[in-house]
Formats: C-alpha cells, sequence, structure tokens
C-alpha cells in the first residue's frame, strides 16, 4: 500500500447505470444496517446533488462524513453528500465532475 493511503476494505462493482459498494464501517465502529452500508443515488449535476442534501435535511435528515462537496480518487472526480434519513440508514447522492 502506497504510504499515506488508508486500506478501508471496500469492494466497488461498478456498472453504466450503477454501482454496488460493500465496506468496512469506516469509524471503527460494528457494522450495522447503518454503518456499512450506504444507498446512492447518482445526480446529472452538481445542483441536483445540492438539492439531494437539502432536502434531506429539511426532511429531519442529517449530514454525515464530510460536508456535501468535491472528492477525488483514483483519478475521479465527484461532487458528493452523504445523510443519514431519520431511520440512521446512510444515504448519498453523487455526480461524475468532468
Amino acid at each position: 500500500m502506497p504510504p499515506g493511503r488508508v486500506d478501508r476494505h471496500r469492494v466497488f462493482y461498478r456498472t453504466k447505470t450503477g454501482t454496488f459498494s460493500v465496506t468496512k464501517p469506516i469509524d471503527g465502529k460494528p457494522a450495522t444496517p447503518a454503518n456499512g452500508g450506504t444507498i446512492g443515488f447518482a445526480a446529472s449535476s452538481v445542483e441536483a446533488v445540492d438539492a439531494f442534501h437539502a432536502t434531506g435535511l429539511a426532511h429531519g435528515g442529517t449530514t454525515c462524513e464530510d460536508p456535501p462537496g468535491i472528492r477525488e480518487g483514483n483519478g475521479v472526480k465527484l461532487h458528493i453528500a452523504y445523510l443519514r434519513d431519520l431511520d440512521g440508514n446512510k444515504l448519498c447522492a453523487l455526480h461524475r465532475v468532468a
């Protein structure tokens, strides 16, 4: 593993229409339906990601992980936002930035 890189024990299956991921919880806590699992939605724009996040907050969701914004890794640049819904499920919306 390169210096400074953290192995997060993640496995991704990607297609043109979606992504399925399994990961060990990055917060070190035990895996539960809402920790180690994320339901993600592809968004058509940065504005759609931000609207997803604002709407989720307006309906009782809470921000989790980092604030909405750009994440880069493995040559991919994403605008992404994470929320926990009222049941504690982790949701995200993401847009691939050119």
